[in-house]
């Protein structure tokens, strides 16, 4: 049991704490009475605010749209002004800008363009939108007037700083490929940098807004003007550079050392002169000498005027590409891709006609010496010929994208030129063939004949252009090999016309030497010629060349000398034959003679006599220029005569056959050689 203290104490411990529970609730209830009241007092205050709310939101949703209005209205007022303002500038367009366009783009293209494309737009406005108004006539007159004015510009500028390209600029631009150092680079400004962007700018504004292309006509017409005069001047160049120091020059660039001289010669192509300076060096070893004449016009003694129009001719075919290749590169900064090709066509056309012209005069002119037998003329077309080829290539990707009548040109001028030089070389072996035996052209001391030298002189020449001249042989071959002919080929052709014509010359020679009436005298003219052949051949590289299809030439030309020499020396008989052992007496030593033996003794020594005054007298007047050859027929016809007067007048020289002895026995054996010694020299 729990002890009556403990319970009352425990008692008054729990009534505390229900004391305590209920002054809590009590406190409690009090506080959610306060709240309540505090939430009803907020809700009446919420409810008064919402309804003040509303009435303001009421009020204030009108004046808001109010404004808005008001806000579209004013931006509306504001555009509107904006247009009219910008409508308005279109009609101030005329006047802002009549002056500028008055006065001309010249110094301030940017500004003047700016002009102009105001006026444009006030053109494209008013034809839009009052296509009757008397602003659009205004503006449309000031535009086109605008545009006169840029044609005039474009062509003013084209024209004052279009210059002639110099000779001596062009030569530089041709060499400086070869000779000048990478930056010493030659080239050429056609127009100054300031201009050609101003040019430039006015081509692409007529183009895109002046529809224009007028001014490509004025563009190709002033730049061709300019391109012709340049290639003529550089022809002239040439005459005049010829006529005063023989040899055009092309100062180059300057350099950099003081000493160097800065004039280089130009290479000038080999034509006539190659060969008579040959003839020349054939003429100091004794291979030339008097010439008869001959219905071939010579090749020596002309002057160098060929030479120098082939050499001006063939510089201007290089200078042509160098220019229009520079001027090309100049067209496509001015006039717009799709019409480059077009106007470079036309721009070029005078400078290739006059080309072409020329190179057809040439061909002309060389008909005209096939006609006249002037064979040394035609001899310009190889060097032009050849030079044509190599330069091919370059013309025609110069031509590239040109009309193919301008394409054309040049392969019809190379045709033309095959054609003619292969006529002049048919026509000259026919000339070697045919060339008439006129008996006062002959020579009279039997050496070389004209015809013989012409015939050398020209082919000489071959030499220096055997693949253009085998092409010319090659294009006259109907041959289906002969459409794609090769180098070996044409060499062989070459080689068949060589031997043709060495061929023909030696028949025409062989009827010619019948002329002569003395045996003799034939055979040292016969001599004297195939001398002059075989050497010839010899000291050039044309033994080469008649090798290719004639293995034997030399050996021949060599048989073809002995053999004339043979019988020339058998002209001698008539003298050796006096005096030979045969049909001489016969006696006994100490045994007189018979008055017949006498007689026969004194014949034959007047005979001997008669006979040796007789030919050396004719045949000091003869000639044989190669002194070798001279001097080896004169020592073998000496051993021979002197062997058979010396063995004669030791027989008969102590025989009493006379009472004058020195009136028979007139030469010694020594003066007998001495006499042999001076043949075949007019000046002994």
């Amino acid at each position: 049991m729990i002890p009556p203290q403990e319970a009352s104490a425990r008692r008054r411990e729990i009534e505390d704490k229900l004391k305590q529970e209920e002054e809590t609730l009590s406190f409690i209830r009090d506080s959610l009475e306060k709240s309540d009241q505090l939430t009803k007092n907020m809700v009446s205050i919420l409810s008064s605010f919402e309804s003040r709310l509303m009435k303001l939101e009421n009020s204030i949703i009108p004046v808001h749209k109010q404004t808005e209005n008001l806000q579209r209205l004013q931006e509306n007022v504001e555009k509107t002004l904006s247009c009219l303002d910008h409508v308005i500038s279109y009609y101030h367009v005329a006047s802002d800008t009549e002056k500028i366009i008055r006065e001309g783009p010249a110094g301030r293209l940017e500004e003047y363009l700016g002009s102009m494309a105001k006026i444009q737009k006030a053109v494209e406005y008013f034809q839009d939108n009052s296509p009757d108004s008397p602003e659009l006539n205004k503006v449309k007159l000031l535009f086109e007037r605008g545009k006169e004015s840029l044609e005039s510009e474009f062509r003013s500028l084209m024209t004052r700083h279009s210059k002639v390209v110099s000779p001596v600029l062009i030569l530089d631009l041709m060499s400086g490929e070869d000779e000048l150092e990478a930056q010493e680079e030659v080239s050429l400004e056609h127009l100054p940098e300031g201009v050609l962007q101003d040019v430039t700018r006015i081509s692409r504004w007529l183009v895109e807004y002046g529809r224009n292309q007028d001014f490509m006509n004025v563009y190709y017409q002033i730049r061709s003007s300019q391109l012709d005069r340049s290639i003529k001047g550089l022809k002239e160049h040439f005459r005049k550079s010829s006529s005063s120091s023989g040899v055009p020059y092309s100062p180059a660039i300057p350099n950099k050392r003081k000493d160097t001289p800065t004039k280089k010669p130009i290479k000038r192509p080999g034509t006539i002169r190659k060969a008579q300076n040959l003839l020349k060096q054939y003429s100091q070893h004794g291979l030339d000498g008097k010439k008869g004449g001959s219905n071939l016009i010579p090749l020596e003694g002309r002057d160098d005027t060929l030479d120098v129009e082939t050499d001006a001719y063939i510089h201007c075919v290089s200078a042509f590409v160098k220019l229009a290749q520079s001027e090309y590169q100049l067209l496509t900064d001015v006039i717009p891709e799709h019409h480059q090709k077009k106007t470079f066509d036309s721009l070029i056309q005078d400078a290739l006609d006059g080309l072409m012209l020329e190179g057809e005069n040439i061909v002309s002119a060389a008909r005209k010496a096939i006609i006249r037998h002037d064979f040394s003329a035609v001899l310009t077309v190889f060097p032009i010929l050849r030079h044509l080829k190599q330069t091919k290539p370059e013309f025609d990707q110069v031509l590239q994208g040109t009309a193919a009548s301008t394409k054309n040109k040049l392969p019809g001028l190379i045709t033309s030129m095959e054609t003619v030089g292969a006529k002049a070389l048919e026509d000259f072996a026919d000339n070697i063939k045919n060339d008439p035996d006129k008996e006062y052209n002959m020579p009279k001391d039997g050496t070389v004949h004209e015809l013989t030298s012409n015939a050398i002189l020209f082919l000489q020449q071959l030499l220096d252009f055997q693949e253009t001249a085998g092409a010319m042989l090659a294009s006259q071959e109907t041959s289906s090999s002969a459409t794609s002919y090769s180098s070996e080929f044409s060499k062989r052709l070459l080689s068949t016309y060589i031997c043709k014509v060495l061929g023909n010359l030696q028949l025409n020679l062989l009827s010619k030497s019948k002329v002569y009436e003395d045996p003799a005298l034939s055979a040292i003219f016969l001599h004297n010629n195939y001398n002059y052949i075989l050497k010839a051949l010899e000291k050039s590289e044309l033994i080469q060349l008649v090798a290719v299809t004639q293995k034997t030439a030399e050996r021949s030309y060599r048989e073809h000398i002995e053999q004339q020499i043979q019988t020339y020396q058998r002209s001698w008989l008539k003298v050796t034959d006096y005096i030979s052992e045969k049909n001489l007496p016969v006696f006994q030593p100490g045994v007189k003679l018979r008055d017949k033996e006498r007689q026969m003794i004194k014949e034959r020594f007047k005979g001997f006599n008669d006979g040796l005054e007789e030919l050396c007298k004719i045949q000091k007047a003869w000639a044989i220029p190669d002194m070798e050859q001279r001097d080896k027929i004169r020592q073998a016809q000496k051993n021979i005569v002197r062997e058979t007067y010396g063995a004669f007048l030791h027989r008969y020289g102590s025989v009493p056959f006379t009472k004058n002895p020195e009136k028979y026995i007139k030469y010694r054996v020594e003066q007998v050689g001495d006499m042999i010694d001076r043949l075949f020299d007019t000046s002994a």
